[in-house]
């Protein structure tokens, strides 16, 4: 997702630091929220990207995704979703699950190729919406970048 792309260079702690959290208002459209989670069910970083609102008092993702970063010399190459949510409409999608560790002591997986594909789909979907909402540029106007 290129909003992450870019919001990992801006903050680079969203790579290394647990609970790190940046949050963008950009009005009319509900703010976003992005925290490292931290290791993902591969064992590499893992990054929370949400729209929450609110409903009875509750916070509800509309919705949440995760993605494991594969990082390269202290910058995020690759974004690899494994998780989407949707309080909304009751659903939760685990694409790619952690199952223990492999004869190498490496995390061991399994991966539902179907739901990972329409996880990506929607990510790409998602991020051209993001980016056409002018999220990151209401963001570092704030940083006044």
């Amino acid at each position: 997702m290129q909003i992450l792309q870019q919001l990992t260079i801006i903050h680079p702690e969203l790579l290394s630091t647990i609970e790190a959290t940046v949050r963008i208002e950009n009005d009319p459209f509900m703010a976003l929220t992005i925290e490292h989670i931290g290791l993902g069910p591969r064992g590499l970083p893992a990054l929370s990207i949400t729209h929450y609102g609110e409903q009875n008092g509750d916070l509800m993702r509309d919705p949440e995704m995760c993605f494991e970063i594969e990082i390269e010399n202290g910058y995020a190459k690759r974004f690899h979703p494994f998780y989407y949510r949707s309080d909304y409409v009751g659903v939760e999608q685990f694409s790619v699950i952690h199952d223990g560790t492999d004869p190498d002591n490496k995390p061991a997986c399994r991966i539902c190729a179907r739901m990972l594909r329409q996880q990506i789909e929607f990510a790409r979907m998602w991020d051209a919406n993001l980016a056409a909402q002018g999220f990151v540029k209401a963001h570092t106007a704030t940083l006044n970048l």
